[in-house]
Order: C-alpha cells, then sequence, then structure tokens
C-alpha cells in the first residue's frame, strides 16, 4: 500500500498523478515481481490488493513522527550559551564520491605503489596431460528459460562482453568460479571473508546461495530475497555459464 500510494501520488518524476489506477497497479505488481514476491503473470487489482503479503512485513511500524518528532521540532531553537567562533578544520577534495569510499581507493593505490616487485617462482616440472571430459551440450530451452529468470537480477547485476559492475559485481565466469573475484567492486566483509576463505561457486554452492542469499550467507549486502523455485535456480545457472563463454 505504501508502493501504491507512492507511485500514485509522485511519479513520473515531473510529471507526478498524471498516471491511470491501471497503471499504478501495474507499476506495483512489476516491482513486486523484481523483488521475487509474485509470479511474471500476476495482475494486480482491488480485488487481490491485500493478498499481496510482504515477507518483513511484521517490522513495519505506524507512522508516528507526527506524535514523536515533529513536536520537537516546533520548539524553540536554543540560543544561549553558543561557541564563541566555529573553524572549518577539513575541506573535501572531491566532491562526487563519499568519504569513505575515497579513503579505501586511495589506500588500495597506495599500498599497490609500495608493493614489492613479485619474487620470480622457480620453474616446475611439467604435470603430465590430464584428459578431461567435454561438459555436456548445453540445453538451449533450460538456458532460454534461465535468462527469463535473470530479469529479476538485471536490476543489480550484468553479465556479457560489455557487461559492468551496477549494484552488484557483474556475473561472468561465476559458476565454477572463485568468489569475491571481481575487480573494482567492493564486497559486503562476509563474502570477502568467504573468499579469502577459497569459496567456489560450484553448482550446488551457487544453488544454495540463490536460493537463500541471506540464509546462506549472514550479513550479505544482496537485498534480493532469492529464487523460489529449484528448476529456475538450474536454469539461471545454466544461462550464467553460457552467458560467460
Amino acid at each position: 500500500s505504501t508502493v501504491y500510494d507512492y507511485v500514485n501520488r509522485a511519479m513520473p518524476f515531473g510529471n507526478a498523478q498524471s498516471l491511470t489506477d491501471d497503471e499504478v497497479y501495474a507499476i506495483t505488481a512489476y516491482l513486486l515481481y523484481l523483488n521475487d514476491e509474485v509470479d511474471e503473470d500476476f495482475v494486480l487489482s482491488s480485488d487481490n490488493f491485500a493478498e499481496a503479503r510482504l515477507p518483513n512485513e511484521e517490522a513495519f511500524k505506524p507512522d508516528d513522527r507526527a506524535e514523536v518528532e515533529f513536536a520537537a521540532f516546533k520548539e524553540e531553537p536554543c540560543m544561549t550559551e553558543c561557541k564563541p567562533s566555529v573553524e572549518i578544520t577539513m575541506r573535501a577534495a572531491v566532491l562526487d564520491v563519499t568519504p569513505e569510499e575515497t579513503a579505501a581507493k586511495a589506500a588500495a593505490k597506495a599500498e599497490e605503489a609500495q608493493a614489492a616487485e613479485p619474487t620470480p617462482e622457480a620453474p616446475t616440472a611439467e604435470a603430465p596431460a590430464v584428459e578431461v571430459a567435454e561438459a555436456p551440450a548445453a540445453d538451449p530451452a533450460l538456458i532460454k528459460a534461465g535468462e527469463k529468470v535473470f530479469r529479476k537480477c538485471k536490476s543489480c547485476h550484468q553479465i556479457g562482453a560489455r557487461a559492468k559492475n551496477r549494484v552488484g559485481p557483474v556475473l561472468n565466469g561465476i559458476v565454477d568460479g572463485p568468489a569475491g573475484a571481481v575487480d573494482d567492486f567492493r564486497y559486503s566483509k562476509p563474502m570477502a571473508a568467504a573468499a579469502e576463505a577459497g569459496l567456489v561457486w560450484t553448482e550446488s554452492e551457487l544453488s544454495a546461495f540463490l536460493g537463500n542469499p541471506k540464509g546462506y550467507m549472514k550479513g550479505t549486502k544482496m537485498s534480493f530475497p532469492g529464487v523460489r523455485k529449484e528448476e529456475d535456480i538450474a536454469a539461471l545457472i545454466a544461462y550464467l555459464r553460457d552467458a560467460s563463454e
């Protein structure tokens, strides 16, 4: 209801309150679909509006700002015992990023500059050739189904030759690849720790993560609730493997 109210009153930007009721219902339903709360053929209307339940609704609370906060803002400001002077102690050099990100990047560059040349590795004897069995041919229908499931991921992730990091890292080579391996992406502490521990995204590990990201890895920044159907997870993994090649 909060989403519906916001869309109805404030969207689209620059032309608020120009949407029809059906358009507001459609946008609200699409947002529910992006968060994997409803299926793609779900149609939201006044008849089934109350049937859509959110998994975090128990954490909601009434808006009590009028009673709790607004009264404090209406009080007379304190105008006594002020500091004799105000002094600027620091100025930002870069204004389009947060200080934390800037400091982290600067520290990383400094560490790279100070790093010593890597010690050349001693030559090792060539290992005997090992025949690797060819992977089974990909199922085009499964890949196509996975591409459809990937729509739920596209708002945060990209994959393919021109993919770039967004809210989440690019997903090229993720299947059977090491966790936390994308350069220039700032992973959460739990994901960085898992990467350091040697986590590899095998199909079984990736399936468990995609099914319940927060349950699999406590503290992950990934807000996606997970893919519910096992067949959708299998299709998504097939697509991720194929799109990376």
